[in-house]
């Protein structure tokens, strides 16, 4: 569903290599913009400054109508129900397609730094050594638990569950990380969109 506050000739050309799936007039599922958050949260871990280059990235895409600065960003990923902030508003199409445009490109500029700590928790385990003893991969986790505990609400059962341990979160991490290189590849934006609706839309 389109915003309507957009006009359709202003609307960004860049959204329209992702397909428009039906979603219920109020917008996006919780669990899509839990998922989508989540995504972005784990870029967020990987590259210092990540919200400002989001922004300098959807500035890029010319995605500012959308999301033209870091109180909309905010915003918009506040519509995650396990956020403490949590604002009970949805997504609309174009705002969730906006988040994956932006996450997609990030995510193709950081794929080397990506296979490199999949590659290096791939021989952590095969070694039998704990994830703590290589830098860079310790890095990243430890900023992902870090972004997670501080942003999302602890009442939350699953959250409860996620943060009762960091071995549990940096599971978390390591399957996001694995999500985010999905979206690397060919069509990458466009098979991480049709993820996030896998068995909500025929």
């Amino acid at each position: 569903m389109a915003n309507s506050s957009t006009p359709a000739q202003s609307k960004p050309l860049i959204l329209d290599s992702l397909p428009n799936y039906s979603i219920p007039e109020r917008g996006c599922s919780q669990r899509t913009q839990q998922r989508i958050d989540l995504i972005v949260l784990a870029i967020e871990a990987l590259e210092l400054g990540g919200s400002e280059r989001m922004l300098a990235t959807a500035k890029k895409l010319e995605l500012q109508e959308i999301i033209n600065n870091r109180v909309v960003l905010w915003r918009l990923r506040c519509t995650n129900p396990w956020r403490r902030s949590y604002t009970r508003r949805s997504l609309n199409l174009d705002e969730a397609k906006a988040l994956v445009v932006v996450a997609n490109y990030r995510a193709r500029q950081l794929t080397v730094l990506i296979r490199q700590l999949l590659l290096a928790h791939q021989q952590m385990r095969e070694k039998g050594l704990p994830l703590e003893q290589h830098f860079r991969l310790s890095e990243y986790l430890e900023r992902f638990r870090a972004h997670f505990r501080s942003r999302m609400n602890p009442r939350r059962a699953k959250v409860a569950d996620y943060t009762s341990s960091d071995e549990k979160l940096n599971e978390l991490a390591l399957s996001l990380l694995g999500q985010l290189l999905f979206c690397t590849g060919t069509a990458g934006a466009q098979r991480l969109w049709s993820s996030l609706f896998d068995g909500e839309v025929r």
